[in-house]
C-alpha cells in the first residue's frame, strides 16, 4: 500500500488480469491514488492531462526493467506449520497430520512460540508478493487472534481462521469439546471484530470433516451465517480421506454434501485441494458459489493427488491458489504458479489431447482469481477504478537478482499535451 503525503500518479508499465483477459499489459500507462489507498483512475501517459491531479507527484518506473502487478492472493496457508515448511515430508496425509502436524500445532497455547513464528510467516509471504492471505491458525483463540494483529501491524490483508475440531483420533490431545470449540469460535470472532481492523477479518474454520462431529458442523455453519463471514476448510484431499468420510458420515451423498447439510457452502466459502472431486460434487460448488483453492505444491509433496484445474474452471467455479505450507514446501505464490503449470504439464503427458494451462490464465488465477476465490474482488485483485492499490513493484533488473537482463530499451514516457517530456519524479 502507498503511504504518500499527497495522491501519487504512478507511471510506467502495469500488467494485470481482468475478467474477460487472462493478462492485459498497459504500457506507458498512468495510475492514479487517492489519498484512501483507491485507485482513483487508470489510462495512458498520454492522457496526463485528462487524468492528472494537479497535487500529485509522478513515480516514475524503468518500463524496460520493472513494472507494477497486483499483489498475490495466497487461498490457503496454515500459518501455524511454518515452523517445519520444507522437512518431514515423508508420509501421506492422515499419517503426516499425526506424525508432525497435530503435536507442533499443540505447542500454540504459548503465545511466545506463537508470536515468533506468526511474525516469520507474515513477513516472509509479503517478501514474496503474498499481499493476501487465507491463513489457519490452530484451535487457541488467543494466539488465532495474535496472528490477527500481526498481520494487521504489517498492512497484510487476511482472514484469519481459529480451527475447530471437536474429534481427533489421530492425536487426542489435539482437540476441543463442542462446547469449547464453539464458544471459543465465538469470542474469536468477537474479539477480531472489535480490533476493527481494516485489512483483518475472521474465517470460520472447521479443519476439516473428519475432524468435526456432525453437530459442531452445524453450528459453524450458524455462526457463519448469523455474522455473513468466510469459511474455509479442507475436502477431497486424498482418496483415503474421502473414503473415512464415507464411514464416518454414511448418510450423506458425498463428501461435499456433509459440508453443504450443514450450510458450510457458500459464496464466502474456500475449500482446499479438491483433487478428488466428482462432477456432481462440482455442480454443488457451482450452484453455491463456493471455491476450490488449488494447492500444487502440497498436492505432489504428499502425493495426495493432481487436480484437474481445466476442469473445475469447465465446471464454472471459483478457483485461485495456495501454497498449503508446511504440507506444500514453499510460502512463496510464485512456487505456486510454477507448480500449478507443472501439474498442468503432467496431465498432459498422461493425456496428449490435454488443453494444458497458459501461464497467463496462471497469473490471473494467482491474482484476481484468488481474490473472487475468497469473494474480496471488490477490494482487490487488479486495478480497476474504486479497487485498493495493492500492487507488487517488480524490478526485474535488480542489482544480485536472479535475471540477467540482456536487451534494454527506451526509458519511461509521460506525455503533457501529447509531447514526451522529463517529470518530476519522487522516487519511493
Amino acid at each position: 500500500h502507498c503511504a504518500y503525503r499527497w495522491s501519487p500518479s504512478l507511471v510506467g508499465t502495469f500488467v494485470h488480469a481482468t475478467y474477460h483477459t487472462a493478462v492485459e499489459i498497459l504500457e506507458d500507462g498512468l495510475l492514479g491514488v487517492d489519498t484512501e489507498g483507491k485507485i482513483a483512475f487508470i489510462g495512458s501517459g498520454k492522457e496526463v492531462d485528462r487524468l492528472y491531479y494537479p497535487k500529485a507527484h509522478f513515480v516514475v518506473i524503468d518500463v524496460c526493467s520493472e513494472f507494477f502487478m497486483p499483489g498475490m492472493v495466497d487461498t490457503h496457508i496454515h500459518a501455524s506449520q511454518y515452523s517445519y515448511a520444507g522437512t518431514a515430508l515423508d508420509m501421506p496425509l492422515l499419517q503426516w497430520l499425526n506424525m508432525y502436524t497435530f503435536p507442533v500445532e499443540a505447542c500454540y497455547k504459548d503465545l511466545e512460540f506463537a508470536r515468533n513464528v506468526y511474525t516469520h510467516i507474515v513477513k516472509r509471504t509479503l517478501r514474496n508478493g503474498t499481499t493476501t492471505a487465507c491463513y489457519f491458525a490452530t484451535i487457541h483463540t488467543d494466539a488465532s487472534l495474535l496472528l490477527g494483529q500481526i498481520a494487521n501491524d504489517f498492512g497484510q490483508r487476511a482472514l484469519v481462521g481459529k480451527v475447530c475440531m471437536d474429534t481427533n483420533n489421530f492425536f487426542p490431545h489435539y482437540k476441543e469439546t463442542l462446547d469449547e470449540s464453539e464458544g471459543e469460535t465465538n469470542r474469536f470472532i468477537g474479539e477480531l471484530l472489535k480490533k476493527k481492523y481494516p485489512l483483518v477479518r475472521p474465517v470460520v474454520t472447521p479443519r476439516f470433516a473428519p475432524s468435526c462431529s456432525a453437530t459442531l458442523l452445524g453450528h459453524l455453519g450458524e455462526i457463519a451465517q448469523n455474522n455473513d463471514l468466510h469459511i474455509q476448510s479442507h475436502i477431497s484431499e486424498t482418496k483415503e480421506e474421502v473414503n473415512l468420510v464415507k464411514e464416518l458420515f454414511p448418510d450423506y451423498d458425498s463428501y461435499t454434501d456433509v459440508y453443504h447439510r450443514h450450510n458450510l457452502l457458500t459464496d464466502k466459502t474456500v475449500m482446499a485441494h479438491g483433487c478428488h472431486l466428482t462432477d456432481g460434487e462440482l455442480k454443488l460448488f457451482r450452484e453455491t458459489g463456493a471455491s476450490i483453492a488449488h494447492c500444487p505444491n502440497s498436492n505432489i509433496s504428499l502425493c495426495s493427488g493432481m487436480l484437474d484445474v481445466r476442469r473445475v474452471l469447465n465446471h464454472k467455479v471459483k478457483l485461485g491458489l495456495g501454497t498449503d505450507v508446511a504440507g506444500g514446501y514453499s510460502p512463496s505464490m510464485l512456487d505456486a504458479v510454477r507448480r500449478t503449470l507443472d501439474t498442468s504439464k503432467a496431465l498432459t503427458i498422461q493425456d496428449t489431447q490435454y488443453h494444458t494451462l497458459t501461464f497467463e490464465e496462471v497469473f490471473r488465477l494467482a491474482t484476481l482469481g484468488g481474490s473472487q476465490a475468497l469473494s474480496l474482488d471488490e477490494n482487490t485483485g487488479n486495478f480497476e477504478v474504486g479497487k485498493d492499490f495493492d500492487a507488487l513493484r517488480v524490478n526485474t533488473d535488480a542489482a544480485g537478482g536472479p535475471i540477467d537482463l540482456i536487451n534494454h530499451g527506451e526509458g519511461p514516457k509521460v506525455y503533457v499535451a501529447g509531447k514526451r517530456v522529463v517529470p518530476f519524479v519522487e522516487r519511493p
